[in-house]
């Protein structure tokens, strides 16, 4: 018998004061059997940090040749793919072509990521955003993770607080350039 995915049901106060950004959001995350709490968590965060109309989850393993969030406008056109963990080049290459704005999310090291792609062949790879996400936000977070979570969360310069369960945790999510 395959094992199914769990659903984490989210509601999250969003002040982003970085790009202007207050919303009250209410969604659904599932978890792959295949996939860790890292990184369903850093999705999460990706959802919430690149908020705007026409954000969504793809349906993940079930779709691998498109990103696990991306932005659509109302012809349904991408404006923004962004991926999370660690993508190979040709995916970046591929990504870079289909949507005019690339963003990676990883909850592991950002350098070695940019790293290992520097050099590589990715169209316009110098307008590629990589960003890493401080692993005390992370650690935090999965310490607090419930099948429903509720959140307050601010973003100022980079830096995100998040308060769950009357907990404040916090982290910086950090540029990194390739090369």
């Amino acid at each position: 018998m395959a094992l199914t995915a769990t659903v984490y049901n989210f509601d999250v106060q969003l002040a982003d004061v970085d790009r202007g950004v207050y919303e009250v959001l209410s969604f659904r995350a599932a978890q792959q059997p295949s996939e860790t709490e890292e990184y369903l968590l850093s999705r999460v965060l990706a959802y919430c940090l690149e908020y705007a109309e026409g954000i969504s989850f793809s349906n993940g393993i079930a779709e691998p040749d498109v990103p696990a969030l991306s932005v659509r406008d109302l012809t349904g056109a991408m404006q923004v793919w962004i991926d999370v963990g660690a993508p190979d080049a040709a995916r970046l290459h591929k990504a870079s072509k289909a949507s005019p704005r690339v963003v990676v999310y990883t909850h592991r090291d950002a350098a070695r990521l940019a790293s290992q792609l520097s050099g590589e062949r990715i169209h316009r790879s110098e307008a590629l955003e990589l960003y890493g996400i401080d692993r005390a936000l992370i650690d935090g977070l999965m310490a607090h993770l419930d099948r429903r979570n509720t959140w307050e969360m601010s973003v100022t310069d980079r830096h995100v607080y998040v308060t769950v369960q009357g907990e404040t945790v916090e982290g910086d999510v950090t540029r990194t350039r390739l090369g």
